[in-house]
């Protein structure tokens, strides 16, 4: 290859690898619905729902997670992947939905729609009904989360890291409710952590290295279990 052409295959390869990056960049910070099904191992009630979850988490712009929480532990049966933490995620958000207390199975949307997820549909149609998050810009990359300029109501919103396992996971359950069933999960959390606020100027976090096996997800959301004003994951 002549120089001349080696010098402009270089400089096309140049332009197409920045394409690729942006359009990379882009596809993780798409706008995405938030569904989160707030799910038990030893609630009898729940299987049906962890099944209707399945079906909805490799839809393009859904991003499905499972926070086990701890209340049904006293049955019989301590949920592998309870959390308090989870808990007390799931038990913001009913004031705001009109709840008077946490309950399982309970599918909430962007924060600020619920279901009980259980019946053929259900998700779906909220899905529909609620469409996807509009806030500002959030993009992961390079260890960075990047949040772009936009509107804090109420002047504040907290950043929330997501780790998760991406997937489907198999648990046998030997105690309580659902004694001798395999119990599939989708897209389990596995932990959820502060990273700072954010008040509507462009602002970026550093993001901590994931362990091994783990998928990332970040969430900007209104204090108090209010809407998630936007979400990315990788």
């Amino acid at each position: 290859m002549s120089p001349v052409l080696s010098s402009r295959f270089l400089a096309l390869s140049g332009l197409a690898g920045m394409a690729l990056a942006a359009s990379l960049v882009s596809a993780v910070a798409q706008p995405l619905t938030v569904v989160e099904l707030f799910t038990s191992q030893g609630c009898s009630s729940c299987p049906p729902a962890n099944a209707n979850l399945i079906k909805v988490k490799d839809r393009p712009g859904v991003l499905a997670l499972s926070f086990n929480v701890t209340y049904w532990d006293y049955l019989g049966w301590k949920d592998t992947f309870g959390k308090q933490e989870f808990t007390q995620r799931q038990v913001s958000y009913e004031p705001p939905l009109g709840h008077d207390g946490p309950f399982t199975p309970q599918v909430v949307v962007n924060g600020h729609a619920d279901v009980v997820g259980a019946a053929p549909g259900q998700i779906e149609h909220l899905i529909a009904a609620t469409g996807k998050t509009g806030g500002p810009s959030l993009s992961l990359g390079g260890g960075k989360v990047a949040i772009g300029a936009g509107s804090a109501p109420g002047g504040k919103a907290d950043v929330w890291l997501v780790r998760y396992t991406k997937g489907i996971v198999e648990v046998p359950v030997a105690r309580g409710e659902n004694t001798g069933r395999t119990l599939p999960h989708a897209n389990v959390v596995h932990a959820l952590t502060k990273l700072g606020s954010w008040s509507g100027e462009a602002k970026t976090l550093d993001l901590p290295a994931a362990s091994a096996g783990l998928s990332t997800a970040v969430l900007l959301q209104s204090p108090g279990g209010g809407p998630i004003l936007a979400a990315a994951a990788n």
